[in-house]
């Protein structure tokens, strides 16, 4: 019997992810959170397979409590890439899954081909730019992990200066994190980077409004 933990996010709570476990099959586990109420599908962030997923979930609860959106759910304000972190400590097999997750939708939601559309447009609506948070081109950037390593912005959308390439904001902070001998396979910038301290990330939250929600 397959013992996994996940990491979902779903477009229409931005900021907010679900860690939870299954010890059936993950993307039916995952369709089957896609109910009356959700406007948008979970999308997979990370999950792994480990020795104990009830004893590893409860871990991860406690250990990112004080991020908890409520008591009684598994809903937490917090960047996934800090509980994917975490997990890789334990994590015995990486669990992926592609578009197969939306096969076999329930007749009284949405058509499969209108799930993803509806992802798609979340995901654009709430795409990073440098100008949300008042960021000009020529601002330097450090990471997160070693301050020492720095960026700088090219333009007011997510294109940076690393190593003297023009690269996306991700890509620098995926060549960034690996050069510190990380086997990631992805992570967002606005994670990623700093500035003046902050995450970018949490400076947009802060701009938002959603640090207190």
């Amino acid at each position: 019997m397959a013992e996994i933990v996940y990491v979902l996010t779903n477009g229409a709570m931005p900021g907010i992810v679900k860690i939870g476990c299954t010890q059936s099959d993950l993307a039916t586990r995952v369709r089957s959170l896609f109910q009356t109420g959700v406007p948008l599908p979970f999308e997979v962030f990370y999950a792994c397979e480990v020795s104990d997923c009830r004893f590893v979930e409860r871990q991860l609860h406690d250990a990112f409590g004080d991020h908890r959106v409520s008591k009684s759910r598994e809903f937490f304000r917090i960047a996934p890439e800090r509980v994917r972190a975490a997990l890789l400590i334990g994590a015995k097999t990486e669990i992926k899954i592609g578009e197969e997750i939306f096969e076999n939708l329930p007749e009284t939601s949405e058509t499969a081909s209108e799930v993803k559309a509806e992802v798609e447009a979340a995901k654009r609506r709430g795409k990073f730019k440098f100008s949300m948070i008042g960021i000009k081109p020529g601002t330097e950037l450090q990471l997160e992990r070693d301050n020492k390593i720095v960026c700088r912005t090219v333009d007011e959308n997510n294109h940076v200066e690393y190593l003297g390439q023009v690269l996306s904001i991700s890509r620098a902070a995926l060549e960034a994190i690996q050069s510190l001998g990380l086997e990631w396979d992805n992570v967002s910038g606005p994670w990623a980077w700093t500035y003046q301290g902050k995450r970018l990330d949490d400076i947009r939250r802060e701009i938002e409004g959603l640090d207190n929600l």
